[in-house]
């Protein structure tokens, strides 16, 4: 496919193809080929699937099909016309007119059905935030809040989602089991090769509100934050963040270790008896046992979460168990019960990372020798790649360290000028120096 967007003449004389042979270009084929149609159209990706922003996985969930059943998931493509530009370079052809007939008459099904809107139970959100998509919701913070509230109020806390905000009953949060997979440790060990079930604990709510509950104050942001500022000089591919892609708050829960330690004391006891209330550990006592952990499992290097909306992520092993780090499996915010929009009824908590890897609606903890699959973790969009790249085909995406720790980050809310007389409003004169009063936040990662 060209660069250059196909003209008039050109579509004219475009093929038709029926979605049996679209389908027969799902990425396993003997060229590799990636079709997919939407509209009626029929486009090759394949050139694409390394750029697409939501990961290649994601792309690849509409090989050899229709893009119209996964675009009613991921709206977050209508919010912008920067897909359909996209796809004008990848346009091959036509789609037969009866395929495309069925594909509208199971989209009319899907969307006429009960559970056809994924967004139908959206939690109500304050009127203040600026959204730029609310199927999924991704909304940002004012800058005057910003400004005026070192603690960002919960209902005008930044909203990042990707899919549906998950909707638990009461009995689903009675039934809530968080699963700790410490099946790694086993590896070598005499049981190696016994029932890996007896490596995976499940915690209620309040065995883990049981554990001694800790309080960590830290921001979180969006790895996009600002991006609007960068389409000033070139296009880019996601939400068109402001500055507000930013909040913080007071957290409250357990430590990420005593969540671990109880896992493993459950798992440890045979007559099915769950420790509800384990010692604390001394710092020295805490050090020590990382030290011999790490080195009894040079293997242990990423602890991996799961979230109950199929999300995946990793961290560092040092950065989740060291007692400096200050991971949390978080139930409290700004001294409530986590709301649905902040990850009910479980979130872990990374200070000084990238709030991607602060995992909402937590399902899964798992010990792992490798970083976690998925997009949100290996994919484009949170990548660091070198500014000169802008065209992921240049790199190997798997050589290219994933976000963790971040760097600086700042913003300027509001400037005013100081006059020389009090209050006295004076004419600026061009090319005159002035005093200015500018106000703002900045953070960075390691605080």
């Amino acid at each position: 496919s060209s660069d250059a967007s196909i003209n008039d003449d050109t579509m004219d004389n475009l093929p038709t193809y029926t979605m049996a042979q679209v389908s027969q270009n799902n990425g396993n084929g003997r060229d590799k080929r990636v079709w997919m149609t939407y509209g009626g159209n029929v486009y090759d990706a394949t050139d694409f699937i390394p750029n697409h922003p939501g990961g290649s996985e994601k792309l690849l969930l509409a090989a050899g099909g229709p893009v119209e059943p996964h675009w009613h998931l991921y709206r977050q493509h209508f919010a912008s016309d920067l897909p359909q530009k996209l796809m004008e370079k990848m346009l091959i052809g036509y789609l037969d007119p009866a395929d495309q007939e069925k594909v509208d008459e199971d989209m009319e099904k899907l969307t006429d059905s009960e559970e056809g809107d994924p967004y139908a139970n959206e939690p109500i959100r304050s009127p203040l935030l600026i959204v730029h998509g609310d199927t999924p919701m991704n909304a940002e913070v004012p800058a005057e809040i910003l400004e005026r509230e070192y603690i960002t109020p919960v209902s005008e806390f930044y909203i990042r989602h990707h899919h549906p905000v998950p909707m638990l009953s009461e009995k689903d949060v009675e039934a809530f089991r968080l699963e700790v997979d410490l099946s790694l440790l086993s590896k070598g060990n005499a049981n190696k090769g016994g029932d890996n079930q007896k490596s995976v604990a499940k915690l209620s709510l309040a065995q883990i509100k049981s554990l001694p509950k800790v309080e960590v104050t830290t921001t979180l942001q969006c790895s996009g934050n600002r991006r609007s500022g960068f389409n000033e000089l070139r296009g880019t591919s996601g939400t068109p963040w402001g500055q507000g892609a930013i909040s913080t708050a007071k957290w409250g829960g357990a430590r990420l270790v005593d969540v671990l330690m109880l896992a493993s004391e459950q798992l440890a006891d045979d007559d099915g008896n769950v420790p509800t209330e384990p010692g604390r550990e001394s710092l020295v006592g805490t050090l020590q046992k990382l030290q011999d952990l790490i080195d009894q499992y040079p293997n242990l290097q990423h602890l991996r979460f799961e979230s109950l909306d199929g999300m995946l992520a990793s961290i560092d092993i040092i950065k989740a168990l060291s007692p400096f780090g200050d991971v949390i499996i978080a139930y409290e915010m700004n001294d409530e019960p986590l709301s649905r929009d902040h990850g009910f009824p479980l979130r872990v908590i990374v200070p000084g990372y990238a709030a991607v890897r602060n995992v909402k609606w937590l399902s899964k903890l798992e010990l792992a020798e490798e970083q976690a699959e998925g997009a949100w973790q290996r994919g484009l969009n949170y990548k660091v790649l070198p500014p000169s790249v802008l065209d992921a085909n240049e790199v190997d995406l798997d050589q290219m360290p994933g976000l963790g720790e971040v760097s600086v980050f700042s913003g300027i809310t509001s400037v005013s000028r100081v006059e020389d007389n009090g209050d006295e409003k004076k004419r600026m004169v061009p090319g005159e120096t002035v005093l200015v009063k500018a106000r703002g936040w900045a953070w960075a990662g390691k605080f």
